[in-house]
C-alpha cells in the first residue's frame, strides 16, 4: 500500500455534518493531524486505536511536512482535518504546494462549511429573489493582508449577503466599514439586518441578531469574541418577497411542460 495525504473537510461541529466520505477516511487512517483549535474532537472518536493523533494548532507548516513525510515513508495513510470545508481559510493551499514539491500523493474530500451551517441555524436562505443573488464569502483585514479592492467598505456597495469569517473579535471595525462605503458609492444602511453566529451547530451554538446600529453592543454584552460567522443582508428579515421560477405552475422547463 502506497502512503497518502487525506486533506478533510471536519464540517463545522456537529459531528453528524462530517461526510460519509471524511467519515471513512479519518476510520481507515493511520496518522490523523488535526485542526485541534476548531475541529470538533468528537469527530475523531471512530478512528482506529493505533492511529496517531496530532494537533496542528500546536505546530508549524514545517513540523506538519515532517510528520507527513515520515509517516508517507512508512506507506502510512494521513488523514488531514481540517474545520468546514477545507477551500475557505483552511491554508491547504500552502500544504499542497509542499507535498507537490515532494510527489507525495494527496486528495480532497470537501466538507459542509460553517458559512452554510450558520444559514440554517438562522433559518435563512441567502439568495432570495429579487433581495440578493449573490453571496459574498470574506474576512476583514487583520495580520493577513487583503487586496484594496476586496476591502468590507468595497465589498458592502454591493449590498449583496456577505457572510464574514474572523470578524467578530474587531466587530466594530466591520460594522464601521459595512457603513461608511466606497469611491463615492454607499455601503450598507444602518437598519440592514446582521446576524452573529457562534460556534454554528455545536451544542453551545450562540445568535445574535440585530442591526448595523447595534450589534456591536449586543455582541459584546454577549462577549463574543471568536469562533463565530457574521452575516449580513436583507436576506436575514426580508419581509414580503417574489418567490422563485423554481416551482412556478407558469414556468415551464424540460422537467415541466
Amino acid at each position: 500500500m502506497k502512503g497518502k495525504v487525506i486533506f478533510i473537510g471536519a464540517g463545522p461541529g456537529d459531528p453528524k455534518l462530517l461526510t460519509i466520505g471524511g467519515y471513512q477516511a479519518i476510520k481507515n487512517a493511520d496518522i490523523i493531524i488535526y485542526a485541534g483549535s476548531l475541529v470538533n474532537p468528537e469527530v475523531l472518536n471512530h478512528r482506529k486505536e493505533v492511529a496517531k493523533v496530532y494537533n496542528s494548532a500546536s505546530i508549524d507548516l514545517n513540523e506538519i511536512i515532517n510528520i507527513i513525510e515520515e509517516g508517507i515513508s512508512e506507506n502510512k495513510i494521513i488523514a488531514r482535518v481540517h474545520t468546514g470545508d477545507p477551500s475557505i481559510y483552511g491554508a491547504i493551499g500552502e500544504q499542497i504546494r509542499e507535498l507537490k514539491k515532494r510527489n507525495i500523493d494527496y486528495e480532497i474530500i470537501p466538507g459542509v462549511s460553517s458559512v452554510f451551517a450558520t444559514a440554517a441555524t438562522l433559518e435563512s436562505e441567502l439568495t432570495l429573489p429579487q433581495i440578493s443573488q449573490t453571496v459574498i464569502i470574506t474576512r476583514p483585514e487583520g495580520r493577513t493582508p487583503k487586496p484594496k479592492k476586496e476591502s468590507l467598505a468595497s465589498l458592502a456597495t454591493h449590498q449583496a449577503t456577505m457572510c464574514i469569517f474572523l470578524g467578530v473579535g474587531m466587530i466594530e471595525k466591520v460594522v464601521e466599514e459595512l457603513k461608511e462605503g466606497f469611491n463615492g458609492q454607499e455601503g450598507y444602511n444602518e437598519n440592514t439586518p446582521i446576524a452573529v453566529v457562534k460556534k454554528a451547530s455545536w451544542k453551545d451554538e450562540l445568535i445574535i441578531k440585530g442591526n448595523l446600529s447595534n450589534i456591536v453592543s449586543k455582541v459584546k454584552e454577549a462577549k463574543i469574541t471568536k469562533t463565530a460567522m457574521i452575516v449580513v443582508g436583507e436576506v436575514l428579515d426580508p419581509g414580503d418577497f417574489e418567490s422563485s421560477k423554481l416551482y412556478d405552475k407558469n414556468f415551464k422547463h424540460e422537467y415541466r411542460k
